[in-house]
């Protein structure tokens, strides 16, 4: 091998490029790991560099290697022109609409979106004069239908928080397209590795770093990778409202790259494993999880996607909320918390009735969201079995 080692070439088989993506040994004496780079001040050598900011790197703010080599990483596994990295995946959605509105613009975003989305639209996008309307996920081409002379964007979710919706991301794209309008979608449930946006249409594509590229629990990171139209707009947005990552974070989700091929092929298969065990079980009436061929989404899912995540959502039979603690509070390998994409097991029970506009949440039972970690299913189930054991005798 090499000395001196750089990402490998396209035609490399994913978990090879993931192996060695986003790393140099030879620019950094031998060390296999891009290092951690901190810093604000970087100096110039003469007047000259510093008058035409030639030099690669100008500003801590504005980029490091350690910034720089996560950013290539997630721009080659997305197939985009340029990625720009922010401090949290919220802070990521708004880097991305803010990147392509501005004042009496319209945008569509979907009614499955995770909630913050909506603050962000409700609250900062409003106060700049952007009209935002929800729509219903699975629209599909009737999307066209909403849009207006002063629409700008489609912002897209899928599958949706929460509630797991696929959607038809090539049909709306294609609706955008005829009409010159932008499509963003958040990514991070699918990831790169099973989903990639852009190529079904997209003109940005953003992810909660801070679940499945970090990994374990301890990283707060976001990401948005933007297509040539929409590249210089991303990076001039990103600069003027100064977004800059901790350099940790930024160390530990190129860290967690190299094994994310790994942990997804685990989340993939205990999930879907978990996820036929609730489906017989009396006490679940559904289970939202388009990976299953019952879901009303699996052929959208079969079609655009080459795996599913470790999350996925249950609807219980009406229970008391008594019963519900009763079941939840006890377990031993689920946490209840936010966040997911880790090694743990997690579960909350949710109730979107409240934050759904274009459509209404038609289900009297309780819902659980459960993302599964990379514990043994056996454990797993049996943990789940007592809790569920707990639910039936406090009901």
């Amino acid at each position: 091998m090499s000395k001196s080692s750089s990402s490998p070439p396209g035609n490399k088989r994913i978990k090879t490029r993931l192996a060695h993506m986003g790393r140099d040994p030879g620019q950094n004496y031998g060390f296999i790991n891009t290092p951690i780079y901190r810093g604000s001040t970087i100096l110039y050598p003469t007047v000259e560099a510093y008058d035409t900011k030639s030099q690669p790197y100008t500003y801590g703010r504005r980029g490091t290697p350690t910034i720089r080599a996560l950013e290539d990483s997630i721009s080659e596994l997305e197939g985009g022109e340029l990625t720009v990295l922010t401090p949290s995946g919220l802070n990521a959605i708004a880097c991305a609409l803010l990147a392509l509105v501005e004042a009496g613009d319209h945008i569509l975003v979907t009614d499955s979106a995770y909630q913050p989305t909506r603050r962000i639209c409700n609250r900062l996008l409003k106060r700049i004069g952007v009209e935002t309307e929800f729509y219903d996920p699975l629209i599909g081409a009737g999307i066209g239908d909403l849009i207006r002379d002063n629409t700008r964007l489609i912002y897209v979710e899928s599958p949706g928080s929460q509630t797991f919706e696929i959607q038809d991301i090539p049909a709306i794209c294609e609706a955008a397209r005829a009409r010159g309008i932008f499509v963003v979608a958040d990514n991070t449930w699918a990831t790169p590795l099973y989903c990639n946006p852009l190529a079904l249409g997209a003109d940005l594509v953003l992810h909660a770093g801070t679940k499945y590229f970090g990994g374990h629990a301890d990283v707060n990171l976001g990401t948005v990778t933007a297509n040539a139209k929409t590249a210089d707009a991303l990076k001039g947005v990103h600069g003027d409202i100064g977004v800059c990552p901790s350099p940790e974070d930024v160390f530990l989700s190129l860290r967690g790259l190299r094994t994310l091929a790994i942990r997804l092929e685990q989340h993939h298969q205990a999930a879907i494993e978990m996820a036929h065990w609730l489906q017989d079980r009396d006490e679940v009436i559904r289970v939202l999880h388009p990976a299953l061929e019952s879901d009303p989404g699996y052929a959208l899912w079969e079609r655009d996607f080459r795996g599913a995540s470790g999350l996925f959502s249950v609807i219980l039979k009406p229970v008391e909320r008594s019963a519900l603690a009763a079941m939840l509070d006890d377990l031993e390998l689920f946490g209840m918390g936010a966040s997911w994409g880790s090694f743990e097991s997690l579960v909350i029970p949710f109730n979107p009735s409240s934050y759904r506009s274009a459509t209404a949440w038609r289900n009297d039972g309780q819902a659980l969201r459960f993302h599964i970690g990379l514990e043994d299913v056996e454990d797993l189930k049996e943990d789940l079995d007592k809790g569920l054991e707990r639910l039936r005798g406090a009901s």
